[in-house]
């Protein structure tokens, strides 16, 4: 990337964090005012200091700026390598490729979890992949990943289902599966619940075939949460929802990704897509961690935690 190129891609940042400045001011939310504000700062100071420019430094009789008393997002994210994040979707799988120097994320999408990652592999090394499904299947409890992304998520808590056991993601029906769940770990199994095993399940086999790149479990609430330094309370398929969670990727240093929907995906699963590809190169830089920590690891062996 030549220098001028690397110029115009950071003031292509900055004119996307300066509409996620407006959309903010707009919804009237402070923190995410205060969010969108650093990040429009970080990028002009980066492309400043790109230019050769020295930016002046403000005036000695200007006003103190009070500590923000709200939420406090992290700064944004530079990404060190090429990651991957999923969401499961109508088509299949929809993914949210981040890349170094990429100007946003590259959104992909394939009917299985398996040809959505190798078909990304093919053409780059991704080194961490992000899937917003569960990963790690109890026996004969609930995990402790939920209960504590459920603390978490103050206000959102509902997004985070009860993962059942495995042998009840191995009944034929719902009401097979509330039986044999009931009875050892004492939980019911609801439909929203249960209609995640098909992709539960494929997530689950294709771990066992010992894909050889590193994958983790993500929610995308908890992410946003993290980010944004508190959890994003509007819906995510309202006009509302959308603007902030793209405010707050932006104010986090991802741009908007390159398509919002498309045959079998929607909006909402794309920026959830991001959000997952955010704490996977988190990951990647050695800054995420896991709830709980140490992960818990059931009879299949695989770790049992959410990232963020």
């Amino acid at each position: 990337m030549t220098n001028r190129d690397e110029a115009r891609r950071l003031a292509d940042q900055l004119l996307e964090q300066a509409g996620a400045l407006r959309d903010s001011v707009a919804i009237g939310d402070e923190s995410r005012v205060a969010a969108a504000l650093a990040a429009t700062g970080s990028s002009l100071q980066r492309l400043a200091r790109h230019l050769g420019v020295e930016l002046a430094p403000p005036a000695d009789d200007a006003a103190p700026v009070a500590p923000p008393t709200g939420p406090i997002p992290l700064p944004p994210l530079e990404i060190t390598v090429p990651v991957l994040g999923v969401d499961a979707c109508t088509a299949g799988w929809v993914g949210a490729i981040l890349e170094p120097g990429a100007p946003r994320p590259r959104i992909a999408v394939a009917g299985t979890i398996g040809g959505l990652v190798e078909t990304v592999r093919q053409s780059l090394g991704i080194q961490v992949v992000g899937i917003d499904i569960p990963i790690g299947l109890p026996d004969d409890s609930t995990r402790q990943a939920d209960a504590l992304a459920r603390k978490v998520l103050k206000g959102k808590a509902s997004s985070v289902f009860t993962t059942l056991t495995r042998a009840a993601y191995a009944a034929g029906s719902r009401s097979e599966a509330d039986t044999v769940n009931r009875s050892l770990s004492g939980q019911g199994v609801g439909a929203q619940a249960f209609a995640l095993r098909p992709k539960i399940l494929e997530v689950d086999t294709w771990l066992r075939s010992r894909p050889t790149v590193m994958v983790l479990e993500v929610h995308p609430e908890l992410s946003y949460a993290t980010m944004a330094g508190a959890p994003l309370l509007d819906n995510k398929k309202t006009d509302e929802g959308r603007r902030a969670r793209l405010a707050a990727l932006s104010a986090a240093g991802l741009a908007s990704p390159s398509v919002l929907s498309g045959p079998g995906y929607a909006a909402d699963d794309v920026l959830d897509a991001c959000a997952v590809a955010w704490t996977a190169a988190r990951r990647a830089a050695g800054l995420a961690t896991p709830l709980p920590d140490p992960p818990e690891v059931f009879s299949d062996g695989i770790p049992a935690a959410i990232w963020a």
